[in-house]
This record gives C-alpha cells, sequence and structure tokens, in this order.
C-alpha cells in the first residue's frame, strides 16, 4: 500500500495553485500596464482613454476566467469548477478519475457514461503535483464511492469474520 496515497481530511481543495499565480498576476500587470499608458500619452481624448482602461479590465477578466478552475471534495462528494461551469457530483457518480500521460488535465468517468473535465488538476506547469493530486483524488473516490464488487467482498468477510 504504499503507492497509495494518504488521504486528506475533508473538504479539500485541488487547483493549479503556479498556474493560477502566473494568470492571476499576468492580468494584474496588463491591466496596470494598459491603463498607465493610456493615463500617460497625452494625445489620447477621454474615450479613449476609457477605452484602453475597459480594454485592460476586459484582459484581466479572461485571464481571472482562466485562473477559475478547482476541484473541491467534501464528505459527501465534489464540485468540479471549470471556466464556465460547475457541477456537483456525489460519490457514487464518479467511476474513475484519469489522468494519461498526454492528458491536459484530471478526466472523471461518470456513471451515466460520460466524461467530464476537471481542469482543476492539470499537469502543465506543476506536472508532479497534478500527478499527486489526481492520485489523492482517486483513493478517495474509490474509498467513498459504492462498487459492487467490493462490497460484496467485504459482506463476505464480515461474515467469516464477525
Amino acid at each position: 500500500m504504499s503507492d497509495a496515497p494518504e488521504l486528506p481530511a475533508l473538504p479539500v481543495t485541488f487547483r493549479p495553485g503556479r498556474t493560477r499565480a502566473v494568470l492571476l498576476t499576468a492580468g494584474a500587470t496588463i491591466f496596470v500596464v494598459i491603463t498607465t499608458v493610456a493615463m500617460l500619452l497625452e494625445k489620447l481624448g477621454p474615450g479613449e482613454r476609457s477605452s484602453f482602461v475597459f480594454t485592460g479590465a476586459l484582459l484581466f477578466g479572461v485571464l481571472v476566467l482562466l485562473s477559475r478552475p478547482k476541484v473541491v471534495a467534501d464528505e459527501s462528494g465534489v464540485t468540479v469548477v471549470n471556466i464556465a461551469s460547475s457541477r456537483r457530483l456525489a460519490w457514487p457518480e464518479i467511476l474513475q478519475v484519469n489522468l494519461r500521460p498526454g492528458d491536459p488535465w484530471v478526466f472523471l468517468d461518470l456513471s451515466d457514461g460520460t466524461s467530464l473535465p476537471a481542469l482543476g488538476i492539470q499537469p502543465g506547469i506543476a506536472k508532479q503535483r497534478a500527478i499527486r493530486d489526481a492520485r489523492t483524488l482517486r483513493a478517495l473516490a474509490e474509498t467513498r464511492s459504492v462498487h459492487v464488487p467490493d462490497g460484496q467482498q467485504e459482506d463476505q468477510h464480515d461474515e467469516h469474520h464477525g
């Protein structure tokens, strides 16, 4: 069991911290630079200055949206927050947590036959952390989901030793 990650106390939030820091820092920097340029250019009128500031704010807003993804696991399930959507899943709905080589982020195989991307765990800048987070989420899903074969084995085990 040395490969099994230690399960964290719940609730736990998984998010690409370094990627988020880069995006938010870049967004704030872009906004400040564009706004400063707008104020320093003497030939610009008020409408043009406003359009510069608006453009800087728009770019910052886009980078804030890109930094939004996270996966929050608690006792009753998982909330997957992606760029423009959020979905709540009960633990039994998650059949498998996948992060295969080359995947841009984790994919959750669901009991309804679909697969849900979970952008909150992505190997972009911090590959080892993403792998560790994916393993932890997988272990949480396996310990909290109801799987018939495992349940039958546990019931049989309890009957022999109970």
